[in-house]
């Protein structure tokens, strides 16, 4: 039920709490532990001090497919260190791939296209089951790369499933990425199989890659096959280019569908390499393993988001976002999978309610930045769609303004569980998201996952509640990368996350708890603006100067200025709109009003464009280095790096 302004947005029936999962999870707690427990927050505390017990829990919930061996976890005092399930053996597509009806749709795909297809279990397990020997005829084998440049089709999962099952190891980006952004990731992996579409559609323009493949594909000389999947009808043409390049349809000729056949390995082997999408140098290859990314993801599936097997999956993700990889695993949950490729506003701003309604999503998961266009742009799907199959809408990629949060509720769907959800690439799934039996409070992320020891930190590793700090995790957990690749000592993977406090996750977020338990994300905590030694969030400056009706988007950086650090905000303006005296001074009002005098920028300036990562977050870090004249190192990191122009030598900033 939804609720005014002054309390929660929404709060959840009793009969949907009674039928949660999370409440027949703490039954079962109760049952076979001796415990009293009596609610979320028993259930966590209760998961961080027994994580033995609560790990054994989601395996047990997840009836995941394997041996768990005796030990839950060893070394529970080490971070890094820790171990998960040492003694396990299983096979993540072992576990997607568990035998359902052949006829349930295991995949939905609509492209921008206008393609529509649907994929049943048994056609996705007969594709996989060809490709897995095609696979293995090229050379793959347990430990091998597999490397894809793919649009989110149905064949990328089948070569992931394919891939994974011989215990080969997966890695993706998207189509859009250019010829340096794709071999600065797949260089570093030296990959045996490298697959990639023809091309895809965005914004309804048809995009080729042919040209961009013949420049990649020679400069990965590990390759021994290349695979071209047809997307634009040009695959054939395109691999007759190509050194030792087929055709999907030429790879898996030779092969019939037959029994698959699974390697089941260690608890932590490698499963995919994902990157790191910041702008300040060469990706780091962060590897994730088999076990803690599919008990995770079940447990994020399962009991934050309540879904329930037979139920539709969506999230508007590309194959370079690990929210793709947090989708595809959705599968192990028996869940459907909604797929999309393409401009989410091509060729109206409602396509992806269109299709929310038309194939009766039970969880639309988006980004922040497409609640707030929506918002912009007067999309008010709760007028104009049939959304009543939809129980819960996530958001994540950036922090969720309050305003996106009322704008759910008075413009999408009353009665919805609506998540806020922060983790990353780092963890390949969420520190902090939804819970689905407790009422949603405007601006907060409601909660820390199950068995995830997050909390909020001074600089001097004190425990901070009602102030801002950063956010850490003080136990280990399962999800914690295995390694990254070519950092035999792990020095670089202790620099990324414990060189700021010893033995303890420190995850680079800017963090404070609310009353309600709730966290709140200011920002990234190396983006965070230090004006006379006070710490700001820049999400915080967001999410006033956007309430101003002329302003499409915001940035703001740090400028160093006469001995300190003075705030610059940069704005995007509506094209009928000019930054004249009157505008810029109804910005600092709103911004001091809504903020603090604190958080008023002492420049506005309006720009063009503001540049932003492939995964569409905005790149302070980059701006902060353009106005400093310091050089971006890694400008492949970014889907517009022409608009970092727009920021050089701007006269406004030299005074």
């Amino acid at each position: 039920m939804s609720q005014g302004t002054d309390g929660p947005l929404w709060i959840p029936g009793p009969e949907r709490v009674a039928a949660s999962a999370i409440t027949a999870l703490i039954a079962r707690v109760n049952a076979d532990h001796g415990t009293s427990l009596g609610d979320y927050a028993g259930l966590h505390a209760w998961s961080v001090a027994e994580p033995a017990a609560f790990w054994r829990e989601v395996w047990r919930l997840g009836e995941v497919i394997g041996e768990p061996g005796s030990v839950a976890l060893e070394n529970p005092g080490q971070m890094p260190g820790a171990h998960f399930f040492p003694d396990a053996r299983i096979n993540y597509a072992e576990n997607l791939l568990r035998p359902r009806d052949g006829g349930e749709i295991a995949l939905i795909f609509r492209g921008e296209d206008k393609v529509e297809r649907h994929m049943s279990f048994a056609e996705l397990t007969a594709l996989v089951s060809r490709l897995q020997q095609a696979l293995k005829a090229a050379g793959v084998g347990i430990g091998d790369r597999v490397a894809a440049t793919m649009p989110n089709l149905p064949e990328t999962i089948a070569v992931m499933l394919a891939a994974s099952s011989l215990g080969a190891v997966f890695s993706s980006c998207s189509p859009d990425f250019g010829e340096r952004g794709i071999l600065d990731r797949f260089g570093q992996i030296e990959p045996t199989v490298y697959v990639a579409c023809d091309g895809y559609w965005y914004n309804g323009k048809r995009v080729s890659i042919g040209e961009k493949l013949r420049a990649v594909v020679p400069k990965l000389p590990s390759v021994v096959r290349t695979v071209v999947v047809p997307y634009l009808g040009e695959a054939e043409e395109i691999a007759a280019d190509l050194p030792n390049a087929v055709s999907l349809d030429g790879f898996i000729a030779p092969f019939a569908a037959g029994p698959l056949a699974y390697e089941r390995l260690p608890f932590n082997h490698p499963l995919f390499i994902l990157f790191s999408s910041g702008t300040t140098g060469v990706p780091k290859c962060i590897v994730h393993g088999a076990g803690g990314t599919l008990l995770q993801h079940i447990k994020e599936h399962r009991l934050h988001c309540d879904l329930r097997p037979g139920d539709r999956l969506f999230y508007f993700t590309t194959c370079g976002w690990m929210m793709w990889n947090w989708l595809v695993t959705g599968l192990a949950s028996g869940l459907t999978l909604c797929l999309f490729d393409g401009s989410p506003f091509a060729p109206r701003p409602s396509v992806l309610f269109d299709y929310a309604e038309a194939e009766r999503f039970a969880l639309f998961g988006t980004s922040a930045k497409y609640l707030d266009s929506l918002h912009k742009e007067g999309v008010r799907p709760i007028e104009t769609h049939d959304l009543s199959a939809l129980r819960a809408i996530t958001s994540t990629g950036s922090p969720l303004a309050p305003e996106s949060f009322g704008f759910v509720y008075e413009g999408i769907k009353r009665d919805v569980h609506l998540a806020s959800i922060s983790g990353g690439t780092d963890i390949v799934s969420c520190f902090v998201l939804g819970d689905p039996t407790a009422p949603v409070y405007k601006g907060e992320i409601q909660c820390a996952g199950l068995g995830m020891a997050v909390d909020v930190w001074s600089d001097e590793g004190q425990p901070l509640r009602g102030e801002r700090g950063e956010l850490v995790c003080t136990r280990p957990f399962p999800c914690m990368p295995v390694m990254f690749w070519n950092d035999p000592e792990g020095a670089k993977y202790r620099a990324a996350y414990f060189e700021r406090f010893p033995d303890v996750w420190c995850h680079g977020d800017f963090a404070e708890w609310t009353s309600h338990g709730g966290l709140i994300i200011h920002g990234r905590s190396d983006a965070t603006l230090n004006p006379q030694g006070v710490r700001i969030g820049t999400a915080e400056i967001y999410a006033q100067a956007e309430q101003v009706p002329e302003i499409v988007e915001s940035l703001a950086i740090g400028q160093e200025w006469d001995n300190d650090v003075r705030i610059v905000l940069f704005v995007r303006l509506k094209p009928e709109a000019n930054l004249d005296a009157d505008l810029e001074k109804r910005i600092r009002a709103q911004i001091r009003t809504g903020a603090s005098p604190r958080h008023v920028p002492a420049k506005i300036v309006a720009v063009a464009d503001i540049p932003r990562t492939r995964s569409g977050k905005i790149t302070e870090l980059a701006v902060r280095d353009v106005v400093h004249g310091r050089p971006v190192k890694n400008t492949e990191a970014l889907a517009n790096p022409e608009a970092l122009e727009l920021y050089r030598d701007r006269p406004e900033l030299a005074t």
